[in-house]
C-alpha cells in the first residue's frame, strides 16, 4: 500500500472515532421521572418554582446553590448546584438541567436560563465548579 493511502485510512477512522465518542457522549431530555429510573445524565426542561425559597449563602459556602423546578410534566425537584447562584436566575423564563439523580434530589453540572429580553432571546450557562483533591 502507497504511504497516502496509509494516511488517509488513519485519517478516516480517527474521524469516525471522534464522530462516535461525540454521540455517546451526548445527554438525552427528559423529565425528573426519567432521571429517577436512569442513571446515566441528561437534560431536564422546566420553570422556576417561585414560590419556594431558594438557598445560596455564599459566606457560608458559595459553592452551593439549592433550588425547586418543576419540569415540562409538572412533577417538582429539588435541585441541588455546586456553583455560584447565577445572576438574575430569579428572572429566568425556562431552565435547561443537566445533570442526574442523586437521592432525591437532581444534581446539577450545568444550568441554561433562557431569560426574558425585549429583543432578543438571551441564554446564559453556567457549569459547575470542579474541585481538585489536595
Amino acid at each position: 500500500m502507497k504511504k497516502s493511502s496509509i494516511i488517509g485510512i488513519i485519517i478516516i477512522a480517527i474521524a469516525i472515532g471522534v464522530i462516535i465518542s461525540t454521540y455517546a457522549d451526548s445527554s438525552t431530555y427528559g423529565s425528573f421521572s426519567d432521571a429517577r429510573e436512569s442513571q446515566t445524565e441528561l437534560h431536564v426542561v422546566g420553570q422556576l418554582n417561585k414560590d419556594k425559597k431558594l438557598v445560596y449563602n455564599p459566606q457560608h459556602d458559595a459553592n452551593y446553590f439549592a433550588f425547586y423546578l418543576k419540569d415540562k410534566q409538572g412533577k417538582e425537584c429539588k435541585v441541588v448546584f455546586s456553583g455560584a447562584k447565577p445572576q438574575d436566575f430569579e428572572r429566568s423564563e425556562e431552565i435547561v438541567l443537566t445533570g442526574k439523580m442523586v437521592g432525591d434530589e437532581f444534581r446539577a453540572s450545568k444550568i441554561l436560563m433562557k431569560c426574558p429580553s425585549k429583543y432578543n432571546k438571551d441564554q446564559v450557562e453556567i457549569q459547575e465548579v470542579q474541585h481538585t483533591a489536595a
